[in-house]
């Protein structure tokens, strides 16, 4: 759609727009109390959740690296997507109809947004899906469909379509529906040839790859002709676009997402024919990669999804083939556990069938057999690795233990290591001393870096001088009240009262000075702030949690509001007395006596104010 999208709109969009259901498709939320929930953030590493989402006030804030926002800012952020673009995918979640106002001077929306690509693939799927169930020339790719076990129901659940055996069929559909040539290239669906744009896909079946929010953002082919006749690779997905990132993408983990969550299991298979296989057998936490190896921005992804920390720990299990790459593949795995707080698995067919195969050749039963009988990562790659030597020889029992002692000796968990030591003692049939050595001197061997990544890997590298410990004591009654006025304006009726140099850190007295400049008494937002600094720290102050027992009452403000103003006063009669007693009270009588009248006036105030404080409690 061209044009500018009214003002009335985006400004109904940002109020109305359901941040925690926004956030939670990408991040599994958990209750926090006082109307805050809490996950792990997207935007960095960490071990434990750190980013809160307030849903009354419609901001997000994470107190580790100091992102923060509404629902608008938090998608433009995940997504990297346009202002334009995400207002438009948040009125589209909400059943809004957006008005525009034209371009000035007939311009056009700019090629390439998100919004036009996303809506190039979702016609391309449903060209691709018609031609499978219609086009003649697709027989080959339902016939193949059919032997692995996915008949017509399942093939429409999951999107599989088929790519036509032409040039340009795909090109001049979407042309006809007035996408252009740009778009069509930068989306990776067309390319040119030697006489024109033609289709990036031929004689394929294809399989729609989606977002976690089940946007189309690419597509896995598989390749129907034979080598001769097409001698392209047996499996093509769709070139890294600026919507699909092939290593940020989960087939499957649209369908998936809330299961995981729920079963706080995930189950990571290689293809898209095992993901099907999976969730028509039941194993409705399957995903798989898009032509890529498992890497740490799929961690990222799933330990989000999983809540992977301390308090909240799940499962992860992968399904390898049982043949040398498979095996390859669970080392690579076993290297980047880590990165996880949630234990993991893995699933192996010993006759080396791929779940598809699995369940074409012996049912369901035999698929979700094969989850359930699952063993822990760490044994696996430890016997793995045993494979590799002649454990009947002495040589071979010295040489494996060498091997597989550091591995023990890099189980994160420190808990577990005593317990694999006395396994591979056994598995080798050596002294459980003899093993607990070699794993001792393991672990002093891993590099320092290594560990401190660990313990600090969560810890973001930013520019934050400027901003106040929220934990720092001397100043957590001045974060109390800037809390309580920002959150609650209508409970602060004595905000006014407040004297000056009562905030004593920079960003406090900033920030009050802000409130100030835009209004004492009223509310509003951090959009009309316009200092980057104080609309970060607004918008922390926004969501974090206040520190009251029970509701916040007017009662609650009112006390710390005193207090505030009393520590601040007593500030004030020390600096007073100090100064009085600098003073010669027969040299600089009239000076001293009015030093001396505002102090008993101060004091005064004092009281007041600690009764009115204490009382209030």
């Amino acid at each position: 759609m061209s044009g500018r999208i009214r003002d009335e709109d985006v400004q109904y969009i940002r109020e109305r727009a359901p941040i925690d259901e926004v956030v939670g498709d990408y991040v599994q939320l958990k209750n926090a109390g006082g109307g805050q929930k809490k996950g792990l953030c997207p935007f960095h590493d960490e071990k434990s959740p750190s980013f809160h989402v307030t849903p009354s006030k419609g901001y997000f804030h994470c107190f580790g690296c100091q992102t923060g926002g509404d629902a608008i800012s938090f998608l433009m952020k995940i997504d990297h997507l346009s202002f334009t673009e995400t207002i438009e995918r948040l009125a589209d979640r909400m059943g809004y109809t957006l008005r525009y106002e034209e371009y000035s001077g007939g311009a056009k929306a700019p090629v390439g947004n998100r919004s036009r690509l996303v809506a190039a693939h979702v016609e391309a799927a449903k060209f691709f899906q018609n031609l499978l169930n219609t086009s003649p020339d697709a027989a080959i790719g339902r016939e193949l469909l059919t032997k692995r076990g996915f008949d017509r129901a399942a093939c429409e659940l999951f999107g599989v379509g088929y790519a036509p055996n032409s040039w340009d069929g795909l090109t001049k559909h979407l042309r006809a529906l007035d996408f252009t040539i740009e778009e069509l290239e930068l989306a990776g669906l067309s390319k040119m040839g030697e006489r024109g744009p033609i289709d990036k896909f031929r004689n394929r079946l294809m399989w729609p790859i989606k977002d976690i929010t089940g946007d189309v953002v690419g597509f896995g082919a598989r390749k129907l002709a034979s080598d001769a006749e097409d001698q392209g690779p047996k499996y093509l997905n769709t070139s890294e676009t600026p919507i699909y990132k092939k290593s940020q993408v989960l087939y499957g983990l649209d369908m998936a997402k809330k299961e995981i969550a729920k079963k706080r299991q995930v189950v990571v298979v290689e293809g898209y024919t095992d993901v099907m296989a999976c969730h028509l057998a039941g194993i409705t936490t399957a995903v798989a990669t898009c032509g890529t190896a498992f890497g740490a921005d799929h961690i990222r992804i799933i330990r989000r999804l999983l809540m992977d920390d301390d308090a909240f720990r799940g499962e992860v299990i992968f399904t390898f083939d049982g043949d040398a790459a498979g095996q390859k593949a669970a080392m690579r795995a076993f290297n980047e556990d880590q990165k996880f707080v949630t234990q993991t698995f893995v699933a192996v067919e010993p006759d080396g069938l791929d779940p598809c195969d699995l369940r074409q050749n012996q049912g369901d039963l035999a698929l979700r057999d094969l989850i359930a009988r699952r063993i822990p990562l760490f044994e696996f790659a430890i016997r793995t690795e045993l494979k590799q030597h002649n454990l009947d020889t002495a040589e071979g029992r010295v040489n494996a233990l060498n091997a597989t002692a550091p591995l023990v000796s890099q189980i994160r968990d420190k808990s577990l290591r005593p317990e694999y030591t006395r396994l591979l003692a056994g598995w080798l049939g050596v002294e459980v001393e003899i093993v607990s050595r070699a794993v001792s001197i393991g672990a002093r061997n891993i590099p320092s870096q290594q560990s401190n990544s660990q313990t600090h890997g969560d810890e973001p590298q930013t520019d934050s001088s400027w901003r106040p410990d929220p934990l720092e004591p001397t100043l957590m009654l001045e974060r109390e009240v800037l809390k309580s006025r920002v959150q609650i304006p209508a409970l602060i009726a004595s905000w006014t009262t407040i004297e000056d140099g009562s905030f004593t850190h920079p960003a406090y007295k900033a920030l009050a000075a802000t409130i100030n400049s835009l209004g004492a008494t009223r509310a509003f937002t951090s959009d009309e702030i316009a200092d980057l600094q104080m609309k970060a720290l607004f918008t922390e102050l926004s969501v974090e949690p206040i520190r009251a027992e029970g509701e916040v009452t007017e009662r609650y403000v009112a006390s710390i509001v005193a207090r505030l103003r009393e520590v601040g006063i007593s500030r004030a009669i020390a600096n007073l007395k100090s100064r009085l007693q600098r003073l010669n009270p027969v040299e600089n009588e009239d000076e001293y006596n009015a030093s001396f009248a505002q102090l008993v006036a101060l004091e005064s105030a004092r009281r007041s104010l600690h009764e009115l404080a204490v009382g209030s409690l």
